[in-house]
Order: structure tokens, then C-alpha cells, then sequence
């Protein structure tokens, strides 16, 4: 099993940038594919982002195409979310998740979830 425990969350301006983290635990990290989902209230959580074992192949939703970019270090057992050109609309709380090995798209693929950190966007 792994454990994910997400961080960098913060109230920020339009226009402006963060970065997150989501740290791991518990099992070999290099094994996990790797998403960043988002939920707003009253709305479906969402994927934003998605890597694969090796950094290689990545997915982006298209309201964050652009814009977002997702990265890992494997040597450090993370994974990152940098956001740039924050809008109020990107205001949610962004959850970390992993699967073993393949890359997937669905919240149902993902079998391992962090608590979350809260982004808002003001305007």
C-alpha cells in the first residue's frame, strides 16, 4: 500500500501560481501511476492531471491544458502539480492519487487517495 499526504495548497490570487506536492509512503513510489484530482463544491471530482511510472507520458483535462504541468522525482517519492495562470475557477480541493502501474483517467481506477489541500483562486 502506499500513503499520500498532499501539501502547498493556499489562497492565491488570478493570475498567479502554485505549486503542490503530494509526498508517499509505504511501497515502492516508481511502481504507482500518479493523478492529481480536483472537487469543487457541489461538482464531480475531477482529473486534472496524470503520470505515468517513468515521467514519459502525462494527461491533462483541457481547462488546465497549458497551464498546469505535473511532474515526479522518483528518487523522492513525489509528485508535483505546478499551476500557473491560476483562474477562479481552478478553486477546489486538489487530492493526490495512485495506482499500480498503468496510467488511468477514471476517479474509480484509482485505488489510493491523500486528504487533500485546499486551493482558492480569488479574483
Amino acid at each position: 500500500q502506499v500513503q499520500l499526504v498532499e501539501s502547498g495548497g493556499r489562497l492565491v490570487q488570478a493570475g498567479g501560481s502554485l505549486r503542490l506536492s503530494c509526498a508517499a509512503s509505504g511501497s515502492t513510489f516508481s511502481n504507482y501511476a500518479l493523478g492529481w484530482f480536483r472537487q469543487a463544491p457541489g461538482k464531480d471530482r475531477e482529473l486534472v492531471a496524470a503520470i505515468s511510472l517513468n515521467g514519459v507520458n502525462t494527461y491533462y483535462a483541457d481547462s488546465v491544458k497549458g497551464r498546469f504541468t505535473i511532474s515526479r522525482d522518483n528518487a523522492k517519492n513525489t509528485v508535483y502539480l505546478q499551476m500557473d495562470s491560476l483562474k477562479p475557477e481552478d478553486t477546489a480541493v486538489y487530492v493526490c492519487a495512485a495506482r499500480p502501474y498503468a496510467l488511468a483517467y477514471k476517479t474509480t481506477e484509482y485505488g489510493y487517495w491523500g486528504r487533500g489541500t485546499q486551493v482558492t483562486v480569488s479574483s
